[in-house]
């Protein structure tokens, strides 16, 4: 019984990190494109901030769980 509960929390914390490398890659991805851009507009502003807001989530909650990510 430990043993399928240690399995699934190997699992969720595969899965949590991720996700987190994937929002990460997304967020630094937007930010060069708005690094590069001469005017970007308000809605590409907005999902960069979302982009990082879901990163910071996601990476308080892996500290929170003691997942062990290397960012």
């Amino acid at each position: 019984m430990f043993n399928h509960k240690a399995k699934l929390r190997q699992k969720l914390e595969d899965q949590l990190v991720d996700v987190l490398s994937q929002c990460k890659n997304k967020w630094m991805s937007q930010n060069r494109i708005i690094g590069n851009s001469i005017e970007p507009s308000d809605e590409v502003l907005h999902q960069l901030h979302l982009s990082e807001a879901k990163y910071l989530f996601l990476l308080k909650e892996a500290r929170h769980k003691k997942v062990q990510f290397k960012p």
